[in-house]
């Protein structure tokens, strides 16, 4: 049985492999607009990570509900800067647990009538 080589087509000779391959984008897919802007919430996000990280490295397993907690507690209190902090904290610890604690408390909110963003 002979065995025969076949070599490999080059786009630029084939019509069928010219039609297949893919079309170069006219813009880049990552252009994200304003580079300052993103480098702040990049900034932003390495700050919240590197502080959950180290909540993490203190309590452990139980950090995201002690974070939780936080958050709990500076709302209650109406602090909004640092209920926001510590929600961050949660969130980037255990998204299901943040998401199930962010809907108690717009839920509480809408039954006492406080409303808090």
């Amino acid at each position: 049985m002979p065995v025969h080589f076949a070599a490999a087509r080059s786009t630029a000779h084939s019509p069928i492999a010219r039609a297949l391959a893919k079309k170069a984008l006219a813009r880049a897919a990552n252009d994200n607009g304003d580079s300052a802007q993103v480098r702040a919430e990049a900034g932003n996000a390495d700050r919240t990570m590197h502080a959950a990280l180290k909540h993490f490295a203190e309590h452990g397993l139980g950090a995201a509900k002690v974070a939780w907690r936080q958050a709990e507690q500076a709302h209650s209190t109406g602090d909004i800067q640092t209920y926001e902090w510590w929600f961050g904290i949660c969130r980037t610890l255990d998204r299901r647990l943040a998401k199930r604690c962010a809907e108690e408390i717009a839920l509480r909110s809408l039954l006492t009538g406080r409303i808090f963003k």
